[in-house]
Formats: structure tokens, C-alpha cells, sequence
């Protein structure tokens, strides 16, 4: 498995240390020094079940610069809210962790993380 992290995050320390405890097997992405591509994005959206309006943190001071929250949240602005969590990566919930099995969650709960182990 994948785990996107911010090291400044309290949750995503606490996921790893969820993981950790676990011995899981898990791979770590710092997604602001890796930011995701579109493509990317699209695929861990699908994993998720989720849209983008739904992984973006709307209380970052870049969100209030460009204006998010009067941007329309259907189809038709969906790509331009993908470009702008792959231009501003800080815009991305955290952490996320995409499953081997195909799943993907975001890890701020306990419950969460452990969503993602096997068996």
C-alpha cells in the first residue's frame, strides 16, 4: 500500500504509527514534495468513491486565493478542481492510503487506517 503524508500532520503520524504497529507492509509518499498528477488524482479519486470538492482542504489561504468556494461542484468543473489539487498539492486531504486491494481511504481516524490492512 501507498500512504500520500504531510510530516507536519498529527494524522498522518498517527496513521503511520497505526501502520507501524501493524507491521504493514506500506510504501510513504510526501505529496508536497511529489505532488500527484491529474492522473493520478482521477485514479485515487476512483479508488476513493470520492470527487474532488470532497478530498480539498477549503480552509487553506491558497483555497480563499483562487476562490473555491464559489466554484460549482458537478461534472462540468470537476476537471478544473483536479488541476488545481495538482497545482496546489496543500489542497489535497490527508493522509490518503490506497489499499492493495484496490481501496483507497483517507486515514484521519483510526478506523480508517485499519480499513486498509489485509485479512
Amino acid at each position: 500500500m501507498e500512504i500520500w503524508i504531510n510530516p507536519d500532520c498529527s494524522k498522518c503520524r498517527s496513521a503511520l504509527s497505526i501502520l507501524d504497529a501493524e507491521a504493514a507492509d506500506y510504501t510513504v509518499r510526501r505529496y508536497l514534495d511529489d505532488p500527484p498528477s491529474p492522473d493520478e488524482l482521477r485514479a485515487v479519486l476512483a479508488r476513493l468513491g470520492l470527487e474532488p470538492w470532497d478530498i480539498t482542504r477549503t480552509g487553506e489561504p491558497i483555497a480563499a486565493e483562487l476562490g473555491l468556494g464559489s466554484w460549482p461542484r458537478d461534472p462540468q468543473a470537476r476537471e478544473r478542481w483536479i488541476d488545481a489539487l495538482a497545482a496546489h498539492p496543500i489542497l489535497i486531504q490527508r493522509p490518503i492510503i490506497t489499499a492493495d486491494d484496490g481501496h483507497a481511504v483517507i486515514g484521519r481516524t483510526e478506523q480508517a487506517v485499519r480499513d486498509t490492512l489485509p485479512g
